[in-house]
């Protein structure tokens, strides 16, 4: 009974030990801010001066609606990867399809919504090529 117990207790601490070692390992709490990517800014400009457009003010409010509604940014589980918003630009052609994208870091995270967003879809633009930013939490 003795032997039996022993070996309970040994069995029990092993768990625990690795039960902790896979919590405390992937922690985002310790995290570092990832580092900027600096052709961000040239697709932000590029971005603003599609403005002032009451066409462009429009479809913003329409590919707004159709990425929740498509909930395109849950694919492939992107905003478990870092605690940091990611900000995508999309560059769409004349018919909605996302032609390039550039996000403002580079990370995993980053990397994940590049991907997710790459064959995407969004109603046709008032112009082409049209930027699109998406912030993602």
């Amino acid at each position: 009974m003795r032997q039996l117990c022993f070996k309970l207790s040994a069995l029990c601490a092993v768990a625990l030990a690795t039960g902790c070692a896979t919590t405390s390992s992937t922690s985002q709490q310790d995290e570092a801010p990832p580092p900027a990517n600096p052709v961000f800014v040239g697709e932000m400009a590029k971005f603003n001066a599609q403005f002032p457009n009451d066409k462009a003010m429009k479809y913003e409010d329409i590919s707004l609606a159709f990425n929740n509604e498509q909930k395109l940014d849950e694919k492939g589980n992107c905003h478990d990867l870092s605690k940091y918003p990611v900000t995508i630009i999309l560059v769409l052609d004349a018919n909605g399809k996302v032609s390039s994208a550039t996000t403002d870091v580079k990370n995993k995270k980053a990397d994940c919504f590049l991907q997710s967003y790459a064959s995407a879809q969004f109603p046709k633009p008032p112009s082409a090529p049209y930027r699109k930013p998406i912030r993602l939490k």
